[in-house]
This record gives C-alpha cells, structure tokens and sequence, in this order.
C-alpha cells in the first residue's frame, strides 16, 4: 500500500516540476479567448487533445502562428482535424491549429502545388526546419469548419516534440487569458456492486445516490450500505466565466478514509492511450442513455496514464464493524474544487433489485484468445480486445451475425469471418461485410480468399454480407450545361454512395485533372476557378466517382466562361 502510495505522490510531484514555458506563445486569434472544448474533455473514444476556441461562430479569422518555428507538416484530410498546420518551435513543443478553412499566402500556394502534383485533395506533408519558416503573430491561416467539426472554431494545441505527447494549453500561460471562478458541477454520483455476491443498499446493480448540499458548499451522499467488492462513479462537468460551455474537469481524486485510493488530471497523455476514454467511463451506460459516467475504479488495470491508484485499483471491500467515509474532490485548473462525501458501512440486508439475467452462453475472458463459430461465421477476439471479462450473446440468423451490441467496448481490432455460399463468383467481386444498424449500413474494408470474407473491426454489433451493385450518385443544384458562368466563383456538386461508400472521386477540365475539396458533412464537392485551370470559352467537365467495391459514375457537362467576367 505504501508503495502505491508513494509511487502516486512522485508522479504527481514530477508532472508539478515540468517547467513550461509561461509567456512564450501568444494566442492563435486575435479576439478574447473562449472555449467550445477544453483538455481532456470526454469524447467518442477519445479525450479531448487541446482547445476548441469559438471564432465568433463564424469562419475566416485570421489564425497566427504563437511563436517562431517553422511548419513541420500539414495534413489536409476529409475527417478528423480536416486542414491542419503544424509549427514546431526552438523550445521544445509543437503547435497545432486544426478545422482550417485555408492556408495564406507561401503556404496555401504550396498545399495548391501538391494537390495538383499528387492529384488528390487528401494530402500529407512533412517539412525540415527552414524550409517554411514563420514567426510569432504571422498569420498562417484562416478559421474554418472543416473535417468532422460541429461547427466553426479553431481545433489548438501542444505537443512535446520528443515524445509527440499532447499537453494542457494551460500549462503555457493560457490560464492567464480566461477568467475561471466557478467549482465544477458534480452532478451524478453512482455506487457499482462489483461481484455477483455484493449487495448495495439491497440492490445488485448500480444505484444513483442522492446527494444534500452542506452549509460549508461540499455534498453529503446517502449512505451506502454494502457487503462486499463495490466501486463509485460520477458524472461531472465544468464551467467558466466567459464561456457558457459545459466542459470537461481537470481534476478527479476519491479518498477512502483520508487515503487516496483513485484520481486523475489532464496534464498530459499520448495518442495511444485516447481511446481508453472508453474504459474510463461506464460504457453501457453511455451508449443507451449518452451519459458518461466516469468510474473512480478498474476491474482489470488499464495503461491510462493519467490514473493514480493504490493496489486496489480503487475498489473498496466492505468488512464488518467498520463504518467508513469515501470522499470525492472534483477540481477545474484554477484550483475551484466540489467534494462529496459518502458514508459507508458494512452489512447483509435482503436483495430486492436483483442482478440483469445472463441469457448468453459465450463466456469472454478479457485476457485471453476467444474465437466462436457459428455455420458459415465466426469472430476471432485476441487477447486485451476488451477491458473486462462478459458474457457474449453470439448468434447467427437470416444471414446476420448477431455479435453482442454496441454496450461493451473494444479496445482493439478483432476479426470477423464469412464464407459465402450463395452468391456468383462475379457477384462476389462486390461484396463487402457491412456493419448493421437498424436501416443504416456502414461498409468495412473487406478482404477476400476464395469464398472467404473477413474483416477487422472495433465496435460490437450485427454484420452481414452486402451486395453492391449500385453506382454512386452524382448531382448538381443547378444545371450548368451549355451555359455562360462568368459571375460564378466555384463550381460545387454533391456526390453519394448508399451502401458501400466512396473510394474515390477525381474532376477533369478540359482533360486536366483538377481539385475538387470535398466537404464529408454536405457531401459536397466545390471546385474555385481562381485555381487557374479553367480556359476562355468553352469547357468540358468530367467527374469520376468510384465506390468502395468498385461500382463507378460519371458526371459529364460543358459549359462557358469568359476570365474578363463578361458575358
């Protein structure tokens, strides 16, 4: 115990004696500073990796590098971060500015020149120091909404150059540009029995406690009276002064009788470990109701980490004659802190809310290989797929595998297997194991040996094979055919594929290749003219769009443009 104890201080006591550098970087706009999403915030299978600045919820402020660099890389896709620049700095750290809606000057010239030469709109570029250099306050860019963003604002953060680790901006002085009073809101607490004996408060599974704010501003729980393995949980947010978001808390540390016994802060973390967001958090829970409970315990130790814990991995047992209290402190970065304490003791009282039935017969042990077959399928799960052991309900009807639902969470890749025994061997050639949600159907890579289907995947569910024969589907608002389009600035088209997706989709004017910038939220894809390819006259368009087993459409018109706007 004391060992733990000791090792939980000195990792605390090292992550305080980082010397950040305080009032090297600057901010990357140039209006007031307000968060949309904050560091470690809870996310789909990930935390959060910096801020979310609002940009007036509009596009095209000017972003400016926060310090001298150069630009190491960028990388322009449709999903995550969307246009992303990174500047790596003399001191150490990277910065990193995502959801761009463009580049400026020397830079956006260099993103236009690669999308030409690699013909693709999806790019990555790695830069050596002195190549593209920038200093503090150049304006770099202009705020956007691209990628898998909600809605505008500028994606900002840190990174260590060495270990590529991402970093709490607040740790850089940007504590020093907003104004937090305001404790965390704890507004949920949860008590989890954790074996099939234990019994809390008569119940078997997880209670919401009650709980009484005190004269002193900290929250007294009802009492929880239990016999055996049980664990807490908490739903918890942040706010500040001038932003008005709900955003996610710093800091989390549970006491048990004065010890600590569980906690964690969002100082810093690598990208390998985002997704044991999913491990943190009652993951059933989340699924059915959008609720993230953050358990204070692990079953099974995890490699998150953030967590400090004592060898009991924050499970308390409950013995006789011993009345104990638990404590929860909840803390933001400026120090604001929520408490909640909870009595507990020891006792056997009579189970009235029983445990969920078991209807299943599969048994998955989480570290160890599990595979479970079935008539022409079968799923392949290694060892450390899933946090904890559970039962799996495993079946096979109509040509659908019914792998368990979407209520525990993967940590890894595992395989999915299905022989085919029905279809042609040109038929084959577009198929693809699809997951199935309802009406939704979403297209996994597919790979094929004979009349053997397989695929990787990391999230429960149903899987069937699907056919494809459709093409995909390419539409323009309004016909151009024939037409004179001085006055216009772009040409925009929407491109869709309803099952298997697109794979591919290339624009050709007058026979050259040209960019189209596909936004995946809209589906849409926007040529500008002022890339210089369009000619005097008259123009022949051609888009190509492929889908993910092969199928492809064509989109063909001519129109006329004059570059003196004249018609």
């Amino acid at each position: 115990m004391r060992f733990y104890l000791f090792l939980m201080l000195l990792c605390g006591s090292l992550s305080a004696q980082t010397n950040y550098p305080k009032d090297y970087f600057s901010p990357p706009l140039a209006i007031p500073m307000q968060l949309s999403g904050n560091f470690g915030e809870l996310r789909p299978n990930h935390f959060h990796a910096g801020f979310d600045l609002k940009t007036q919820q509009k596009e095209g402020l000017e972003v400016h590098a926060v310090a001298d660099g150069y630009v190491s890389r960028i990388k322009i896709s449709t999903f995550g971060n969307g246009k992303t620049i990174y500047i790596t700095h003399s001191n150490g750290f990277t910065s990193v500015y995502g959801h761009l809606q463009r580049a400026t000057d020397a830079i956006e010239d260099f993103i236009k020149k690669t999308h030409y030469k690699e013909q693709s709109f999806e790019i990555e570029m790695f830069f050596k120091p002195g190549e593209m250099v920038v200093k503090k306050g150049q304006v770099i860019a202009l705020s956007g909404n691209t990628g898998a963003s909600e809605g505008p604002h500028l994606h900002f953060e840190f990174r260590d150059n060495r270990t590529e680790n991402i970093i709490n901006p607040m740790f850089f002085g940007f504590d020093k540009m907003m104004k937090d009073t305001k404790k965390p809101i704890i507004s949920s607490v949860y008590v989890y029995p954790l074996d099939n004996e234990t019994n809390v408060n008569q119940s078997k599974r997880p209670l919401l406690l009650n709980l009484s704010l005190q004269k002193d501003g900290t929250y007294l729980s009802d009492k929880v009276v239990a016999n055996g393995k049980i664990g807490f949980g908490i739903t918890t947010f942040d706010y500040d002064d001038v932003s008005f978001n709900k955003n996610g808390v710093y800091k989390v540390q549970s006491f048990y009788n004065g010890t600590p016994n569980f906690g964690y802060q969002f100082d810093t973390y690598s990208f390998d470990e985002m997704r044991y967001v999913n491990a943190l958090i009652d993951y059933s829970k989340y699924k059915k109701t959008q609720q993230r409970i953050q358990k204070l315990f692990m079953r099974n130790p995890y490699n998150l980490s953030i967590i400090k814990t004592d060898e009991t991995g924050g499970v308390l047992t409950m013995v006789p004659n011993l009345a104990s209290v638990y404590r929860i402190e909840v803390s933001d970065f400026y120090g604001n802190k929520s408490v909640v304490s909870i009595p507990v003791k020891y006792d056997i009282l009579p189970t009235i809310i029983e445990q969920e039935p078991i209807l299943s017969k599969y048994f998955v042990k989480a570290n160890k290989d599990s595979n479970f077959a079935k008539e022409n399928m079968s799923v392949f799960f290694p060892a450390g797929t899933f946090y904890d052991d559970f039962y799996l309900n495993f079946d096979v009807k109509n040509d659908t595998l019914f792998l368990h639902e979407d209520t525990v969470p993967a940590h890894a890749n595992f395989t999915i297997s299905i022989e085919d025994n029905k279809y042609t061997e040109a038929q084959r050639e577009k198929l693809f194991i699809a997951s199935i949600d309802g009406k939704k159907i979403s297209h996994n890579v597919t790979y094929r040996k004979d009349s053997v289907f397989t695929t990787k995947a990391k999230t429960l569910g149903q899987f069937a094979l699907v056919l494809d024969t459709v093409a995909p589907k390419i539409t323009i608002a309004k016909s151009i055919e024939g037409k004179w389009i001085s006055d216009k600035k772009f040409i925009q088209l929407t491109i869709s594929d309803g099952l298997s997706g697109i794979k591919s989709y290339n624009g050709y004017l007058n026979g050259k290749w040209i960019l189209f910038e596909y936004d995946n939220k809209t589906k849409r894809i926007t040529h500008n003219f002022s890339d210089g390819i369009v000619e005097e006259g008259a123009n022949e368009l051609k888009i190509v769009v492929i889908d993910n087993v092969g199928n492809s459409a064509i989109f063909e018109t001519r129109f006329f443009r004059s570059q003196n706007n004249k018609n």
